[in-house]
């Protein structure tokens, strides 16, 4: 059975270019910094983002976390989104590994504003922890992309107070292909960012952290810390390779199938959504139904072959287009989500 699989981007395969590169690669000690595939991975992500340097890092979670560790010590504070992944998905780690204080801000639809951000930020007061640190995201977790205005807005504010702007950017590329720019142009609105290459971009794991070298050397440092030396990663470097310069060309392929996925879901009754909210790879849609039945959702389409996450909320659910889901595909779902709700 050939699986339909929406709950992520991040369940790409390899393409077959990938694994060919993978078994042929260069390698070498890279805690030594001598493997040659991982050297040219950090070299071209560095270059392509705009950035000094870069690190390869098993995940974008360590990526964060090294972010935060490299900028701060305990007691600082750290200004983000309370929807950001940082807050939600990355486990409490900010306080388990760095000692830092998390101040959340809300925004209509996460996009931040210029007026929460300068709220947050801590006075000189003697009582107050310092912010030290303001995290971004681009693309959001809610599949919206934030204004290059308002980065740069950000970025001008942060800059004029000496507090570092560190960009998640788990989907940086998908963000620059909804923007109409270059993730250069995204990345230049911070002092550091991370993107991922296993999520859209099809490598099997990793993902990058790019900033001034200054800041990758400590980065380095933290990332021994916690694990992270991988020796001969080049064999997962190697499809890094190929993330970067072919699977990047691509993502508007997904943009297009998510758009194509979202009008079709559109036309069901008991289905709705806002269509403007598609502006990657995510579908974000309610289910009119009793809450029962929408848990019960994933269960009946993984018996007709299709792979879905429960609700992310009530009766919300997210399908997320990807390099393995075709047009046929989509209007399989489209087909069997309507016999289920009806």
């Amino acid at each position: 059975m050939k699986w339909i699989d929406l709950r992520s981007d991040t369940v790409t395969m390899p393409t077959d270019e990938m694994r060919q590169a993978m078994a042929s690669a260069e390698l070498g000690d890279d805690v030594y910094g001598e493997d040659p595939t991982v050297c040219r991975l950090e070299a071209l992500a560095a270059e392509t983002v705009g950035k000094e340097a870069a690190l390869f890092l098993p995940s974008g979670t360590m990526g964060n976390q090294v972010a935060i560790m490299s900028y701060t010590a305990r007691g600082d504070e750290v200004l983000l989104g309370a929807s950001s992944h940082i807050v939600v998905h990355e486990v409490g780690a900010a306080a388990v590994l760095s000692g830092v204080m998390l101040r959340t801000f809300q925004c209509e639809n996460d996009i931040p504003d210029i007026e929460a951000i300068e709220a947050g930020i801590r006075s000189q007061d003697i009582h107050e922890p310092p912010t030290r640190l303001i995290c971004l995201e681009n693309a959001l977790a809610n599949g919206r992309v934030v204004p290059l205005a308002r980065m740069k807005e950000i970025y001008a504010v942060a800059q004029e107070q000496g507090i570092k702007v560190h960009t998640d950017g788990a989907r940086l590329f998908n963000a620059a292909v909804a923007l109409g720019v270059t993730a250069a142009d995204i990345a230049a609105c911070s002092d550091s960012v991370m993107f991922c290459l296993s999520k859209g971009l099809c490598s099997p794991v990793g993902s990058m952290l790019a900033g001034t070298g200054e800041f990758i050397a400590r980065a380095r440092k933290n990332r021994k810390m916690l694990g992270g030396g991988m020796r001969q990663a080049g064999i997962l470097a190697a499809a890094g390779l190929i993330s970067l310069t072919t699977m990047t060309l691509r993502l508007h392929e997904d943009h297009e199938n998510a758009r194509y996925l979202a009008a079709g879901l559109q036309t069901l009754e008991g289905i709705s959504l806002d269509p403007t909210a598609a502006q990657i790879n995510m579908v974000f849609f309610h289910v009119n139904r009793p809450k029962a039945f929408v848990d019960g959702l994933p269960a009946k389409m993984r018996e007709l072959g299709i792979k879905i996450n429960g609700p992310e909320s009530g009766t919300q659910l997210r399908f997320v287009a990807n390099r393995d889901v075709t047009k046929a595909d989509i209007d399989k779902v489209i087909d069997v989500m309507k016999t289920l709700i009806q």
